[in-house]
């Protein structure tokens, strides 16, 4: 049997972050090759990944940052609190976030085989649940909140005209009241209509007059599916600290408007 010292187990686990029993047993598998055994534990971490990668990932972190122009935003997923709370997960979700900030979120796909690496480590399925970057235009005004202290939902809005207190007013907004979209234009038609059938069809509208029905309706739409929170439109829901007014009506009075916006939410 080759005797495998402690300072080649020492190199494997440096080099792949496995536990030093795997190391080990990698190493005296491969006869103290040290490329073999990495292979091996690579191999190994393959086949972890590929079996938990249908597990949920609920738990983990949303960081999000603005630089200069550019404001970004990543949500990494974990199965467990405590693994969220791991120093190796936190050093990955930090490098997705500094991934995604310098290449967009195409560049997280770079750090596949360090994700499949901590699933191996760590035991669990590790997901970039989602992630955006946004780059500033003529003075825009970009604002990143990350709601605490969990850490699992998060938003990163652009706006024209405003300043950083109103824009975080709105991230904080949106972070709870989770808009489905921004505009009434980008509801689908089908999904609009679909919801007016059910409420023309509801027993609300028995006995009403015929021609004030489409009127009640459209009224329907407004407060119930439009303005409602979570979901609907941005614009239409009601202002979270003057319910009074609404979202547009509040931006317009401080001279923002919302280029963007992101909405991270590990636990959805």
């Amino acid at each position: 049997m080759t005797t495998i010292s402690a300072s080649l187990v020492k190199e494997l686990r440096d080099a792949t972050g496995a536990g030093m029993m795997e190391c080990k047993k990698a190493l005296v598998e491969s006869g103290g090759d040290l490329e073999a055994a990495k292979r091996a534990l690579r191999e190994k971490g393959l086949a972890q990944a590929g079996k938990r990668a249908g597990r949920e990932t609920t738990e983990g972190r949303v960081l999000a940052r603005v630089d200069g122009s550019t404001g970004t935003i990543v949500g990494v997923g974990c199965e467990t609190e405590p693994v969220s709370n791991n120093d190796a997960f936190r050093s990955f979700a930090d490098n997705v976030l500094d991934a995604v900030a310098g290449g967009g979120p195409e560049a997280a796909a770079s750090l596949e085989d360090e994700r499949v690496e901590l699933v191996a480590k760590l035991g669990e399925n590790i997901a970039i649940r989602d992630s955006a970057r946004f780059e500033g235009q003529n003075g825009d005004v970009l604002v990143a909140y990350v709601h605490p202290p969990a850490q699992k939902i998060g938003v990163l809005v652009q706006l024209k005209g405003g300043n950083e207190e109103i824009g975080r007013e709105l991230a904080m907004h949106i972070s709870f009241g989770a808009p489905a979209a921004l505009t009434l234009d980008e509801i689908p038609a089908e999904e609009v209509e679909s919801e007016k059938q059910i409420y023309l069809n509801s027993t609300e509208l028995e006995g009403k007059p015929e021609q004030a029905k489409e009127k009640i309706v459209e009224g329907m739409l407004a407060k119930r599916f439009f303005a409602k929170a979570p979901g609907g439109v941005l614009l239409d829901q009601a202002w979270s600290r003057e319910p009074s007014k609404s979202v547009a009506q509040v931006l317009s009075e401080s001279g923002a408007e919302v280029v963007a916006f992101k909405r991270i939410s590990l636990g959805d």
